[in-house]
């Protein structure tokens, strides 16, 4: 059993995530929208609280600034290519949400692929045998010191 000191990474990025305004700008930034009064209209949020909110999530590096007026300090966002790592658990959390809670609701933002132009709906996948898979098919087990140091990380994992 692991220790209850080490760091759980999947409640730090819930926590994160799970900040109200953390949340709604980084999707709104994801969707195409990336000036601050663009943000601020959208969000219905204060000026001091989204400086604040873009600040942090700047320096946690989930965004960029782009200046884009040379004559004054203007600037967007866009998401970093760590926060472009989290759009697929994203849009797993909002499958879920969508089938569990919003079951009657239509889904009016969908996702393209780049790569052939057509519309997905992401899944988990075993990386040895192809399989799809769901919480049925997954159980935890935990890794010795020695087998966690040598082992790949290109597992998908699911801790805590």
């Amino acid at each position: 059993m692991s220790d209850s000191c080490e760091p759980h990474p999947a409640q730090e990025v819930f926590t994160l995530l799970g900040e109200r305004w953390n949340n709604a700008i980084l999707r709104e930034v994801y969707w195409g929208v990336h000036r601050f009064g663009a943000l601020q209209r959208n969000l219905g949020i204060g000026p001091n609280t989204l400086t604040s909110r873009l600040a942090t999530l700047v320096e946690l590096g989930l965004l960029e600034r782009h200046r884009y007026r040379p004559d004054k300090e203007w600037y967007d966002y866009r998401l970093t290519d760590g926060a472009r790592q989290l759009v697929p658990a994203w849009i797993a959390l909002t499958q879920w949400g969508r089938a569990h809670l919003h079951p009657d609701r239509p889904d009016r933002r969908r996702i393209r692929h780049t790569g052939c132009g057509e519309l997905v709906s992401p899944q988990l996948t075993c990386n040895h045998c192809g399989e799809v898979l769901t919480g049925h098919d997954l159980e935890p087990i935990e890794l010795s010191d020695e087998e966690a140091a040598t082992s790949a990380h290109t597992d998908t994992t699911m801790a805590n």
